[in-house]
C-alpha cells in the first residue's frame, strides 16, 4: 500500500547513494503482497538510468567504489548471488568509463529474487548493489529482517498507520525509518545499530557520549527549621 513511485525513488537513493558504500545504505528490499512486480519494474529502471561516472562532472550521480580491490570485491558477490540463485536484471559488471579507463566502476546492479537462507542473503555487500526479496504479509517481513545478523536499520514504506505501528515496535534494527530511505539519525540522538552492528558497550552519540565521561555524585540534603525526628 505504499506509494510506489515514492519508494522506488527513495530506495534507489538510499542503495546507490555514495556507490552503496556506507553504512545506512540499502542492502535488500522486501516487497510484500502484490508489489513486487510493480516495484521490481521500477528498482530495475531507476538502476539503469541512473548515471555513473567522475563524480564532479555535471550530471553524473554516482561515482566509482572506493578502489579497485572494492570493485573486484563486489563484483565477485555479484557472481555468488548468480550461483546461489538469483537473477541479475540489472548488471552493473564491467564498467568502463570514457577517460577513466582505470576507474574503479560499478554501474547499479539489481539480484532478484534472492534465496532466503543463501549466503549472499547474510552478506553486507557494501556497494551499488540491491538484492531484492519477496514475502506474502508485513508479519513476513518482520520476520526476514529480524533473521539477519545486523540490525543497523531498517525502512517500511506504507500508509498504513496500523502496519507502521507494528514494524516500529517488532522491528529489530536501531534506526526505523517509516517512508523514510536512510534512517539517520541526528547528533543528539544515539546511534542505535542492533545485533553485529554495534561493537562495544556504549553508543557514540547523544546521551550516550555524555554519560561515558561522567562521572556522577549523589548528593541528598535536607535543612528543616525544627526536628520532628528524635534520635
Amino acid at each position: 500500500d505504499a506509494d510506489m513511485e515514492m519508494a522506488t525513488k527513495i530506495v534507489a537513493d538510499s542503495a546507490f547513494g555514495c556507490a552503496g558504500q556506507r553504512c545506512l545504505a540499502v542492502s535488500f528490499a522486501v516487497t510484500v503482497g502484490d508489489a513486487k512486480n510493480q516495484f521490481t519494474e521500477l528498482i530495475c529502471d531507476a538502476a539503469s538510468s541512473r548515471v555513473v561516472g567522475y563524480g564532479l562532472e555535471s550530471g553524473v550521480q554516482m561515482g566509482p567504489v572506493i578502489n579497485m580491490a572494492s570493485k573486484s570485491r563486489i563484483e565477485s558477490l555479484i557472481g555468488l548471488g548468480q550461483k546461489e540463485g538469483a537473477s541479475v536484471p540489472v548488471d552493473g559488471r564491467g564498467t568502463l568509463i570514457k577517460g577513466y579507463d582505470g576507474g574503479s566502476f560499478i554501474k547499479p546492479t539489481i539480484l532478484a529474487d534472492v534465496p532466503r537462507g543463501s549466503e549472499i542473503a547474510k552478506t553486507e555487500i557494501f556497494g551499488p548493489v540491491l538484492s531484492l526479496m519477496h514475502v506474502n504479509t508485513v508479519d513476513d517481513a518482520i520476520e526476514l529482517v529480524n533473521s539477519g545478523q545486523y540490525g543497523n536499520q531498517a525502512s517500511l514504506f506504507t500508509s498504513s498507520g496500523n502496519a507502521a505501528r507494528k514494524f516500529r515496535y517488532e522491528a529489530e534494527a536501531g534506526n526505523i525509518g517509516i517512508n523514510i530511505g536512510v534512517a539517520a539519525p541526528m547528533a543528539f540522538f544515539p546511534f542505535s545499530g542492533w545485533k553485529d552492528s554495534f561493537f562495544g558497550d556504549m553508543h557514540g552519540q547523544g546521551m550516550d557520549a555524555v554519560e561515558f565521561f561522567t562521572q556522577k555524585k549523589i548528593v541528598v540534603e535536607r535543612w528543616p527549621k525544627e526536628w520532628t525526628r528524635k534520635f
